[in-house]
């Protein structure tokens, strides 16, 4: 069975999560063919954006519970299989911030747990305007420790401690208002509304959304001091791309840009 499928059109890259009947749980065959399509996406010059989205009723519901239980079983208590999927799962985040292309969260009903942390790790997020984002481990009695780390990245301490505490849910509007998504739409507007945002990025340089998403995650582990100077470096080099001074030259000549299509 296929859980996860690719859509390709205008360079843009659509992966759809395809397990349905478990909510597009994060487990290990899920985690892996994920990390294996964006590897893929990596290194096609082709795509300038990715969507990431769910089939069926929840875009993702977290780490599947039956695999978890079943490592729980194992001798050790689960202790080398637990930490083998959680490292895992850290890895898939951590390539999704470090893929070339700016990667765009579509949600509709639920984003729960690591579900949760997958949209936060996301560079962008569309939702539903019906959709719920929770860390409601805490409810089984397992705090969402791994997914806190996308979601105190994203949103203030104060309200991620009380959702990681608590396990309440917040509604699209308030995620958005919160910061962990950017914009909100109906259902029947959300392909529409992820699509258009997905088009308006396709449409800038590659070379230049490369290296400013690259700069905007280093910078952010960086003092403000070591990040203007690293920053001023960046520039440096986009500056440099004979791409970007095509851009200059059509600004100021009032021309659209000639860039490779």
């Amino acid at each position: 069975m296929t859980i996860l499928t690719r859509h390709d059109d205008a360079h843009i890259a659509t992966l759809t999560m395809t397990a349905p009947d478990r909510l597009n749980a994060l487990s290990t065959d899920m985690l892996q063919a994920l990390h294996d399509a964006f590897d893929t996406l990596a290194a096609d010059a082709n795509i300038r954006v990715v969507i990431l989205r769910g089939a069926g009723r929840a875009f993702c519901a977290g780490h599947d519970l039956n695999e978890l239980r079943s490592l729980r079983a194992q001798p050790d208590k689960g202790a080398a299989g637990l930490k083998a999927l959680f490292d895992q799962c850290a890895a898939l985040m951590m390539r999704i911030q470090s893929l070339p292309q700016p990667v765009i969260a579509q949600v509709h009903g639920l984003a729960a747990a690591a579900g949760c942390q997958l949209v936060a790790t996301c560079d962008l997020a569309v939702a539903e305007d019906s959709a719920r984002f929770g860390v409601n481990g805490v409810n089984i009695g397992l705090f969402c420790s791994t997914p806190m780390v996308a979601l105190t990245r994203n949103i203030s301490a104060k309200m991620a401690f009380e959702m990681l505490t608590t396990g309440r849910f917040l509604h699209a509007s308030e995620a958005q208002h919160q910061g962990l998504i950017n914009r909100t739409a109906s259902a029947e507007n959300l392909d529409a509304e992820t699509r258009a945002l997905a088009t308006s990025i396709a449409q800038k340089l590659p070379a230049a959304l490369r290296i400013g998403k690259a700069a905007f995650y280093a910078q952010s582990q960086m003092s403000t001091a070591q990040a203007y100077g690293f920053t001023g470096d960046v520039m440096v080099e986009n500056m440099g791309l004979e791409a970007t001074a095509e851009g200059i030259d059509a600004f100021l000549s009032k021309r659209p840009p000639n860039w490779p299509a």
